[in-house]
C-alpha cells in the first residue's frame, strides 16, 4: 500500500464515521420536540437540569409545573432543593441543551440528540479500530442509528443514551490503549511499569462521567478494570513461576487502578461540585431527618475549625450517598409496580418495550382513519427487530469464536454485554425496563461486527456484499417501518395495531 493510500483511507476512516453520525443527528434532530409535554421521567431530569443550570442545584417544583412548563412558563419551581435519585453527571448535559434552547423540547432533548449521534461516531470508529475495515466501521454506525430503542432514547431527555455515551467512549479508549501497549512493550520489554498511560487516564475519565450519570455505570467500570489487567498481563507473554505472575498482576493492577478508579473518582466528585457548594441547602431539607432517614452526622455534630465547612460539606455529601442508595435498595421501590416494567432476560429479543408517550384519542378525522375508528400517536421505545434478533445469534458466535480463539477482541462486546446487563438479572423487587438495554446494543453490535469480519475472510467476497447488503436492507425497511410509532407521528389505529407483532407490546 502507497502512501497515498494510506492517507486516502485514514482519511476515509473519519469521513464515513463522520457521515453516518450526521446521518444520525438528522434523524434524530427532526420533530423532537414532539411531544411537547414532559413525558415518562423527563419530567425530573429536565427540571434538575434547568436548576442546575439556574441555580447550581437541582430544585423542588409547584404543583401543576409540567403543564406550566408546556405554556411556556420558567417561574415554578420553589427555593427547596430536590431529592436526586440520580447524580448529576447527565442532567449537565440536557443542561447544555437548555442553555441553548431554553426549558422548551427542543431544550431538554438536545442533549440527548447531540451525545446520540456522538455515540454512533465514537462506535463506528471503535469497529474500525478493531477490525480494520471503514465498511464495517460505517456499518456500526448505521446499525445504531437505525435502532429503534437507541433513536427514542436519542430524542428523550433521559439518562441512559449519555450513560451509553460515556460508556461506549470508555471502552474505546481501552481498546486505543490495548494497540498503545502493543508498541509500548517493543520498546521497553514485558517488565517495565507504566504509570502514564493517556488512553487508559482517558478512560478513567469517561468512566467517572458514566457513573456520574447513573450508578450502574460502576459495574462496567469493575468489569473492564479487571479485564484490561487480563489483557496486559497476556499481552506481555508468559511467566517461569506463580511469584512472577503475581508480580507481573502488581505491576499491571496498580497502575491500572489508579488510571481507570482513581481518575474515575475524581471526575464523579467534581460532578457533585454543585451540591456540595449548596450543602446548607440540602442539611436543611434532608439532614434533620428526613421520613425515616435518620439525622445526617454532620448535623447533629458539626466539626470544629478552619476546615470544618469543607469537611462537613463530604460527610454530608456521603449521608445522602447512603440516603439515595437505600431508596434504590429499600422497601418503597420493592412495593411499587409499573405496567411496563419488564424482566432483564427479555431484554435481547425486546419482548416488553416502553411505552414513553402515547395518546390513543385522537379523533379519525386527524389522520383519515375510517369513520368509526381513531388516530394514535406513540414514542415507544423498541428496538430494532432485525438487529437484535440477529445481534443476539452474533453475539453467541462471538462467544463460540472467543472460546476456541480467546482474543482480546473477541472479549471486548462480550464484557461490555455481560456488563451493562447481567447485573439486571438479579434484580427483583423493584421495577426496571427494557430502555435500559440501550447500553447493551453498540456492545452487542460490536460483537455481530466482529464476526461479520471473520466471515468475510472464509466466504468470497461477492457473497459476503450480498449477505451484509440483504441485511442493511431489511434494518432500514424495519427502521421504517416502525419509524411512526418511535418517533410520534399521527397514524390510523390500523396501521398502528398493524405495528404491535405481540400483545406485550401494548
Amino acid at each position: 500500500m502507497t502512501l497515498l493510500d494510506r492517507i486516502s483511507l485514514r482519511a476515509w476512516g473519519w469521513i464515513g464515521p463522520i457521515a453516518v453520525a450526521l446521518l444520525a443527528f438528522v434523524l434524530r434532530i427532526w420533530n423532537v420536540g414532539s411531544p411537547r409535554s414532559l413525558t415518562f421521567d423527563e419530567t425530573y431530569y429536565a427540571k434538575d437540569a434547568w436548576g442546575l443550570l439556574q441555580w447550581g442545584y437541582a430544585r423542588d417544583a409547584v404543583e401543576d409545573a409540567n403543564g406550566r412548563i408546556a405554556r411556556g412558563e420558567t417561574d415554578v419551581f420553589t427555593t427547596e432543593p430536590t431529592w436526586i435519585v440520580h447524580p448529576d453527571g447527565g442532567k449537565w448535559l440536557i443542561a447544555l441543551g437548555e442553555k441553548l434552547y431554553g426549558l422548551t423540547p427542543l431544550g431538554w432533548r438536545f442533549g440527548a440528540v447531540l451525545f446520540g449521534s456522538l455515540t454512533v461516531l465514537v462506535l463506528a470508529r471503535l469497529v474500525l479500530r478493531l477490525t480494520g475495515s471503514v465498511v464495517l466501521g460505517c456499518l456500526a454506525g448505521l446499525l445504531l442509528t437505525l435502532d429503534g430503542l437507541h433513536f427514542t432514547m436519542s430524542r428523550i431527555a433521559l439518562l441512559d443514551v449519555f450513560l451509553t455515551f460515556w460508556l461506549v467512549c470508555a471502552v474505546a479508549c481501552l481498546a486505543a490503549d490495548r494497540d498503545w501497549l502493543t508498541r509500548r512493550l517493543r520498546e521497553v520489554g514485558p517488565t517495565a511499569w507504566m504509570w502514564l498511560r493517556p488512553w487508559q487516564l482517558a478512560a478513567g475519565a469517561c468512566f467517572g462521567m458514566a457513573v456520574a450519570t447513573k450508578w450502574s455505570g460502576l459495574y462496567v467500570l469493575a468489569a473492564f478494570g479487571i479485564t484490561v489487567v487480563v489483557w496486559d498481563v497476556w499481552a506481555r507473554g508468559r511467566v517461569a513461576t506463580w511469584q512472577d505472575a503475581a508480580l507481573r498482576v502488581l505491576r499491571v493492577g496498580v497502575p491500572a487502578f489508579v488510571s481507570l478508579v482513581g481518575v474515575a473518582l475524581v471526575v464523579y466528585v467534581l460532578t457533585w461540585t454543585g451540591w456540595l457548594v449548596h450543602h446548607d441547602a440540602f442539611e436543611a431539607r434532608f439532614g434533620h431527618g428526613y421520613g425515616d432517614e435518620p439525622v445526617w452526622g454532620a448535623v447533629s455534630s458539626p466539626t470544629r475549625g478552619p476546615l470544618g465547612g469543607i469537611i462537613d460539606a463530604f460527610r454530608s455529601w456521603w449521608d445522602f450517598h447512603l440516603m439515595t442508595y437505600r431508596f434504590h435498595t429499600g422497601e418503597y421501590l420493592a412495593t411499587k409496580t409499573h405496567p411496563y416494567q419488564s424482566n432483564a432476560f427479555g431484554w435481547l429479543i425486546q419482548w416488553r418495550p416502553t411505552n414513553v408517550a402515547s395518546d390513543f384519542d385522537i379523533a379519525a378525522s386527524a389522520c383519515g382513519a375510517a369513520e368509526g375508528s381513531k388516530c394514535v400517536r406513540q414514542v415507544l421505545t423498541l428496538g430494532n427487530p432485525a438487529l437484535w434478533w440477529v445481534g443476539t445469534l452474533g453475539l453467541v458466535t462471538a462467544l463460540v469464536a472467543w472460546i476456541r480463539n480467546p482474543t482480546w477482541r473477541w472479549s471486548l462486546p462480550l464484557v461490555g454485554v455481560l456488563a451493562t446487563w447481567a447485573p439486571w438479572w438479579i434484580t427483583s423487587g423493584r421495577p426496571i425496563f427494557t430502555f435500559y438495554a440501550v447500553a447493551i446494543v453498540p456492545f452487542m453490535i460490536i460483537a455481530l461486527c466482529l464476526v461479520f469480519n471473520a466471515i468475510r475472510r472464509r466466504i468470497p467476497d461477492r457473497l459476503w456484499w450480498i449477505g451484509i447488503g440483504g441485511f442493511v436492507v431489511l434494518v432500514v425497511v424495519l427502521f421504517w417501518y416502525f419509524h411512526p410509532i418511535l418517533s410520534n407521528r399521527i397514524i390510523t389505529y390500523d396501521q398502528w395495531r398493524d405495528r404491535i407483532w405481540w400483545d406485550r407490546w401494548i
